[in-house]
């Protein structure tokens, strides 16, 4: 299994990027992909997951508003829009695997795998 996701860069503060993330490597139709995001001397945050028999994700209050998720089951593809960046955004960026559906993401938070190298995303103030 690999997910890989790209798009990050250094972008000023209010402005916008959209992170892409290649999923590849497996077959089960029951799914989910998350997106993720750790800062320097922080922990991993989860911020949004998407399973693969829905249409609507779900986004952590932390991004909800600003950051939408989307995806293109049929491609394994998943994207994150994000708007209105701050400083406090950056971060590296990563998409991951959940083998089953997801309902709770705090209960699947360690349920998710499959971490690819992530992707940096710096937002300048």
């Amino acid at each position: 299994v690999q997910l890989q996701a790209c798009g990050g860069g250094l972008v000023q503060a209010g402005g916008s990027l959209r992170l892409s993330c290649a999923a590849s490597g497996f077959t089960y139709p029951d799914y989910a992909i998350g997106w993720f995001r750790q800062a320097p001397g922080k922990v991993r945050e989860g911020l949004s997951y998407i399973n693969s028999n829905e249409d609507t994700p779900w986004h952590a209050d932390s991004v909800k508003g600003r950051f939408t998720m989307s995806s293109d089951s049929a491609k394994k593809m998943v994207y994150l829009l994000m708007h209105s960046l701050k400083p406090e955004d950056t971060a590296v960026y990563y998409c991951a695997l959940h083998r089953g559906y997801v309902s709770d993401f705090e209960v699947s938070y360690y349920g998710f795998g499959s971490w690819g190298q992530g992707t940096l995303v710096t937002v300048s103030s």
